[in-house]
């Protein structure tokens, strides 16, 4: 694996807040998008200015600085673009972008919350809805990212998102979403072991063992409980019943409701595996699902990233820059191979 541009081994930040100084970012090892050593903001800024400037567009330029710099250091530069220049950056990169590496760019210029935000009301903006989308986001963000990203959605579209959950869902379905809009899973609870051996038997009463599925029984346990305690419940289910709990909603449920339980088992048992498949699906066979394939890399770039490759070459026996680099090209493919490390 080779660096390029200003990504080089060692830490990295991930999001906890929305960029700067004092909003909880700290310091992981665990992305590919890394801060660019001897930061200076006013020196992206003026490069970012003069790619823009004139006639065409310098995008190298534009990917050797925004595809190497943290969320934290590109709203540092997005700040004294306007501060320098008295014009917006986003603005200008979208009158001067195009296509998917527009929107990859402009991923990047949102907080972490704002994207998430925009990539919600996108998914259920106009005529049917993106529910793979809202399944990702709300399945697998914590408590104080959901708070966040709730926040976003009220600043930026003066709606709850609740609100609009409600009309653009339905059933079980819907009430799942509502559940994980809500932020309110218990996080850090230490194992009840007790707890986990009779929620594990009321999901079994409230699927294999009786006609028909108790859906909101499942919805109780998988929406409120941390990620260590499923854990437990899901093992003493397989004690219990001898199958595996991914199975049974398999073959208990169905459509949304289905895909959305198993996103949240998948979380608990392995995160980063959970984005290795929508990766590889966003990529697999003909055609590409730009926005699952750039949602996934803009907003797991300084979070997990390291482990994701993992799990795909593990998963997959091929390298995710391989997968990349065989299924996109142009712009588009050098900003998304910088973001993960691989260089262009």
């Amino acid at each position: 694996m080779h660096y390029a541009g200003n990504v080089a081994p060692g830490h990295n930040v991930t999001a906890l807040g929305q960029g700067g100084a004092n909003t909880g970012y700290r310091v992981r090892e665990d992305g590919t998008l890394r801060p660019a050593a001897n930061f200076n903001a006013e020196n992206d800024a003026k490069i970012l200015r003069k790619a823009m400037k004139g006639f065409g567009t310098d995008e190298k330029a534009i990917i050797d600085i925004l595809a190497y710099r943290t969320n934290s250091q590109r709203q540092d530069i997005k700040k004294m673009f306007k501060t320098c220049f008295g014009k917006d950056l986003i603005q200008e990169l979208k009158s001067e972008l195009g296509g998917k590496f527009e929107d990859v760019i402009i991923g990047l210029m949102m907080t972490p919350e704002e994207f998430d935000a925009y990539e919600l009301k996108r998914a259920m903006r106009g005529i049917g809805t993106d529910e793979d989308a809202m399944i990702e986001i709300l399945c697998s963000r914590s408590n104080a990212q959901i708070q966040r990203i709730n926040e976003a959605y009220q600043r930026m579209y003066r709606q709850k998102l609740e609100k609009d959950i409600i009309s653009d869902t339905s059933g079980h379905f819907k009430r799942l979403m509502v559940s994980m809009a809500n932020g309110g899973r218990m996080e850090n609870q230490a194992v009840d072991m007790n707890k986990a051996n009779s929620d594990a038997q009321a999901l079994y009463q409230a699927g294999e063992k009786r006609w028909g599925t108790d859906e909101s029984q499942f919805n109780i346990i998988m929406a409120s409980q941390s990620y260590e305690q499923l854990r437990a419940v899901f093992d003493a289910y397989s004690r219990i019943s001898g199958r595996d709990i991914e199975k049974v909603i398999k073959s208990e449920m169905s459509g949304n409701l289905e895909i959305g339980m198993l996103a949240i088992i998948k979380c608990v048992r392995n995160k980063p595996g959970y984005f290795a498949e929508k990766l590889y699906r966003s990529m697999k066979g003909a055609g590409t699902d730009d926005r699952t394939l750039i949602r996934v890399m803009v907003t797991r770039a300084e979070v997990d990233m390291v482990q994701i490759k993992q799990e795909f070459q593990k998963m997959y026996g091929q390298s995710l820059e391989q997968f990349v680099r065989d299924d996109i090209s142009g712009d588009y493919r050098r900003v998304i191979l910088g973001m993960i490390g691989a260089g262009y």
